[in-house]
């Protein structure tokens, strides 16, 4: 049986009435991770004893345990990001090579109270700072739609492991795209959700005023489940809304009469690939013929929003990733004679290329005389951006825009342009 066959939820109510074991379908999914993983590697570790374990005691519980659990027996990947106990936490990076954090991430915790299996963590740029997973200490993860391109990134791993039919869901999470591009790149449904309604507790940080967690699945109304499932109400993080999305299956088959939908015109201007123009002028014509309304909308201050995020996201990162430095947990260099000596051979041992780049660029906007006129700029860039989708959402109710200027690359193709790869980020 493939995953595709049928909806989670529909899998998960076979398992709580017994049609179905959860022990069948995790041996499912690991037989499919060690057919295709050699080939793509879409996963840094594959938790099979673990898996095994935990889908044996679920099949065990009475029924009354498992008619509380929305994903009863269901297999699941998570992004090697997210902390999970005393299993590896790498974030693909030589710095966290050995890394077992002692607790779990809040969606680690929502994953287990829903019956889910966790049976690998996925690839990723080193610590999510990239579009393509070739930033990836473990190497570059390939697309299951096309060997030797790009499977996209940062959770290039997550998108990856659904396509591939090795899981029907999977997490990630996404700083500027890092869940929405790699799954338009390997064709599964992705998802940002709105900061604050999932919590980051235990999420590596990299820019924590943009960083979320979010699900990937082969469709919508999976999709919808995974957020309904790993939105809940955390204290731990204190900038989580407390406001859980509620999945309602009845949602998905409504019409769209009635829905006016945006078109950005600065979205469909120069720089964007001939492919996917005609692609999501297709969708645009579908979404008409199905009872949507298209208009266009305007989003004036586009054009300075991959510089303000750049901006923002590499200050960030400069702070967050100062705890690196060989003391508390982590690589340490063995190579120095002195304390600065550990600190800096650390970082240059453990840190790649990507991450230095990021952290020097972050460094240099947040010093002394640059703050003001880099960062807090940036912030104020943001708001107005901000104020531009707020306008646009008083005419519409949703906006249809395209996902990255390009179809998915071939690997290494952009590896020596850095400009080239961060404009990857620019819808």
């Amino acid at each position: 049986m493939s995953f595709l066959d049928e909806p989670v939820g529909d899998m998960a109510g076979k398992v709580k009435n017994g049609e179905m074991r959860s022990t069948d379908l995790v041996e499912q999914s690991l037989q499919a991770i060690a057919q295709v993983n050699p080939k793509i590697n879409a996963y840094v570790s594959v938790l099979d004893e673990y898996a095994r374990r935990r889908a044996a005691t679920i099949d065990t519980l009475p029924a009354r345990e498992k008619a509380r659990m929305p994903l009863c027996g269901i297999p699941v990947a998570v992004k090697d990001n997210i902390c999970t106990k005393d299993l590896p936490t790498t974030c693909s990076s030589k710095m966290l090579q050995d890394f077992r954090p002692p607790y779990n991430a809040t969606v680690i915790e929502a994953l287990e109270r829903a019956g889910a299996v966790m049976v690998g963590k996925t690839n990723l740029d080193e610590f999510a700072m990239g579009s393509s997973t070739e930033n990836s200490a473990l190497g570059p993860t390939h697309n299951p739609c096309k060997h030797g391109y790009i499977a996209g990134g940062s959770s290039g791993g997550s998108a990856a492991a659904v396509a591939a039919d090795t899981v029907p869901l999977a997490v990630g999470s996404d700083t500027g795209g890092s869940i929405r591009q790699p799954s338009s790149h390997c064709g599964v449904v992705g998802m940002k959700p709105t900061y604050g309604r999932v919590s980051r507790y235990g999420l590596v940080a990299f820019a924590s005023s943009l960083d979320q967690i979010g699900p990937l699945a082969r469709d919508v109304r999976d999709a919808g489940l995974l957020l309904d499932i790993l939105s809940v109400p955390d204290e731990r993080d204190s900038t989580n809304a407390g406001r859980a999305f509620h999945h309602d299956p009845t949602r998905y088959s409504e019409s769209l009469e009635g829905l006016t939908i945006g078109k950005p015109v600065e979205y469909f201007a120069e720089g964007l690939a001939d492919e996917v123009r005609s692609s999501v002028e297709k969708t645009a014509e579908e979404l008409k013929q199905t009872g949507a309304k298209i208009v266009d909308i305007s989003l004036p201050n586009m054009h300075h929003a991959i510089a303000a995020y750049y901006i923002i996201c590499t200050a960030e990162a400069s702070s967050n990733l100062a705890r690196y430095d060989g003391v508390k947990y982590g690589f340490r260099s063995k190579n120095a004679r002195t304390l600065k000596e550990m600190y800096e051979r650390t970082r240059e041992e453990g840190f790649g290329a990507e991450v230095k780049r990021r952290v020097m660029l972050g460094t240099y906007v947040l010093s002394s005389g640059y703050y003001d006129a880099y960062y807090l700029k940036a912030a104020k860039v943001r708001t107005l951006i901000k104020r531009d989708f707020e306008e646009a959402f008083t005419r519409c109710d949703a906006i249809l825009s395209p996902v990255t200027p390009t179809p998915a690359f071939k690997i290494g193709e952009k590896c020596d342009d850095p400009l080239q790869m961060y404009l990857t980020d620019i819808y």
